[in-house]
């Protein structure tokens, strides 16, 4: 699936569907580095063609490097699964502008979902191209009668990166439980964010700035096993650049990440977390 090439389409989204966007200008900006730890060259085509003040939503170079972080290793998870499971089903939940179609390139056999707003999933129509193995759904993703959509015969892949901490406690729940139910068997992949992380909310500057409400915290990604998951991997932020990423960042950078394991309450503030049922 590769990028139209439309021109300069305009957007207006506000609140958490602003966030996408500026996680998306994120890996734009990292794709433009020497070096780029994710090197998300896709999601720079698609800002160029976005007619929209991206430098309003407080995402900097330095600020990019926690999100491109935090996709590589659930790119690296992901991509493990997939080549593990080739036939799979892949649920791309709260997916925004994510290119990460197009980075994994998921083999012919396996069918992708990206799930968002209609609104978002329009945009994404509009600049990305078509695959025979991928589908759009536009719907929030606790509209749960969008599940009857996806076929239940195989295992499945769920990643829900920046998803989870705008829904509210029963909503997270009743989607995990209904996602168990559904599957023979599969892993989905999430990032959460702590009671803490919550409340230092408003120190997120794509948080403040686009006027996003995030609530839902979990402190420990083991409180999901009661949902019928088993946590197979945690990392916390302090452990998600590997020695080689790490190698890659600014010198600040890299101390900030050091730092941050002799501070394990603000590491803690948010973990990637893999679980399998």
């Amino acid at each position: 699936m590769k990028l139209l090439g439309v021109v300069m389409e305009k957007v207006h989204f506000t609140e958490e569907k602003a966030t996408m966007l500026a996680t998306l200008y994120g890996r734009a900006l990292d794709s433009r580095e020497a070096d780029p730890v994710l090197g998300d060259h896709a999601a720079d085509e698609a800002v160029r063609q976005i007619d929209y003040d991206f430098t309003k939503l407080g995402m900097t170079r330095d600020a990019a490097v926690s999100v491109v972080l935090r996709a590589k290793p659930i790119d690296a998870w992901a991509a493990a699964y997939l080549a593990a499971h080739p036939d799979a089903i892949v649920l791309h939940l709260g997916c925004g502008m994510d290119t990460r179609f197009q980075r994994l390139a998921p083999p012919p056999t396996a069918h992708w979902y990206d799930v968002d707003y209609p609104e978002v999933v329009a945009l994404r129509e509009k600049l990305y191209a078509a695959a025979p193995n991928h589908t759009n759904i536009g719907t929030s993703v606790v509209d749960f009668g969008w599940l009857d959509q996806v076929p239940a015969d195989r295992p499945a892949l769920i990643v829900a990166e920046g998803l989870t901490m705008y829904l509210t406690a029963g909503q997270g729940t009743e989607l995990v439980r209904r996602l168990v139910a559904k599957f023979p068997s599969g892993e989905l992949i999430c990032d959460l964010f702590s009671r803490l992380g919550i409340k230092a909310q408003k120190l997120n500057p794509p948080v403040r700035k686009s006027g996003a409400t995030l609530i839902w915290g979990v402190d420990d990604p083991r409180e999901l096993e009661r949902y019928g998951l088993t946590c197979v991997s945690s990392l916390d932020a302090g452990h998600w650049a590997t020695p080689e990423v790490m190698a890659r960042v600014r010198p600040v950078t890299r101390l900030q990440l050091r730092m941050l394991k002799y501070f394990p309450p603000l590491a803690r503030m948010a973990h990637i977390v893999r679980y399998r049922f």
